[in-house]
């Protein structure tokens, strides 16, 4: 089996690369540095948010990879604070990110309650600068509200979300399966303690993990990130040390069992990455476990 190539089919015809680089929480020349390493590697799909504070830095990693833009996943997202603006905030990350287009622009949250907002991002598809678009962040009882609304006239391709064994939610995954919705699993590694906004998940020294990867001769982050593929979900890792970027993507040539599959999904303990309380609206509510 090789990850790094496979590409997940959408359901608007486009294909997301498997394996990604996440940014969320890179800064500065360690962004740039990072996006450059990866894309000369072999990653073709990298991730950034106008929230992460740092298109510009990942623009600049594309630019001095020397990989032809064509090849190349861009995925960024849609601020809160950009909901009634749609138009202006793609055209600020393409300012940013100084590109044509967006291979995926997400709304990063689902903090606006407005139809108005989706039928601007669906509107986006006729313009040539998105190919794609999608949610992040949305849970059951949103996607039911957007879906059912009689202005919904595109399904949302992606719906990238927090995954990972203390975080599996395995109704929200099969809900967005049984409606055509790809899922990008974000912190699929944990996160750490030192975030402002995010918790604490120790994933990399979970027993099963930990058990499982000395068994294969894997790192515990390759067991967590084929655990995540092989569920159906692309992964983005966030990491800005070149080893580890490379570890992340050794993914060709091996599989997990499905026992250590099972084994790995059995896990008991349940910890987020990232909390709500920092919103302007509770938007994590539990209920999609």
């Amino acid at each position: 089996m090789g990850f790094t190539t496979t590409k997940f089919s959408l359901n608007d015809g486009n294909a997301i690369p498997a394996i990604g680089l996440g940014t969320w929480q890179s800064k500065g020349h360690t962004t740039r540095d990072a996006v450059k390493h990866a894309l000369q590697k072999g990653y073709r799909h990298v991730d950034t948010a106008l929230n992460y504070g740092n298109e510009g830095e990942v623009g600049e990693g594309i630019r001095e990879s020397g990989i032809p833009r064509h090849e190349i996943w861009v995925t960024t997202k849609l601020d809160n604070h950009w909901h009634q603006r749609v138009c202006e905030g793609l055209e600020s990350s393409l300012r940013a990110l100084r590109l044509d287009y967006l291979d995926l622009f997400l709304i990063h949250f689902p903090c606006s309650t407005d139809p108005k907002d989706r039928q601007e991002m669906q509107k986006l598809l006729d313009t040539g600068k998105v190919r794609s678009i999608g949610v992040s962040n949305f849970q059951i009882g949103h996607l039911e509200k957007l879906l059912r609304h009689p202005s919904c006239s595109v399904v949302p391709a992606v719906n990238q979300l927090e995954l990972h064994p203390h975080n599996p939610s395995p109704k929200l995954l099969a809900y967005c399966q049984s409606k055509g919705i790809h899922c990008t699993a974000y912190s699929c590694l944990g996160g750490h303690e030192n975030s402002p906004i995010s918790g604490h998940t120790d994933l990399i020294r979970d027993p099963v993990v930990l058990k499982i990867a000395e068994f294969r001769a894997k790192s515990p982050a390759q067991i967590l990130l084929m655990w995540g593929l092989q569920r159906g979900t692309s992964v983005i890792p966030k990491s800005i040390t070149p080893e580890r970027i490379d570890s992340n993507f050794n993914l060709d040539g091996w599989d997990l069992s499905d026992m250590e599959i099972r084994e790995i999904s059995a896990i008991k303990i349940r910890a987020k990455v990232v909390g709500d309380g920092w919103m302007p609206i509770r938007v994590f509510l539990g209920d999609d476990e």
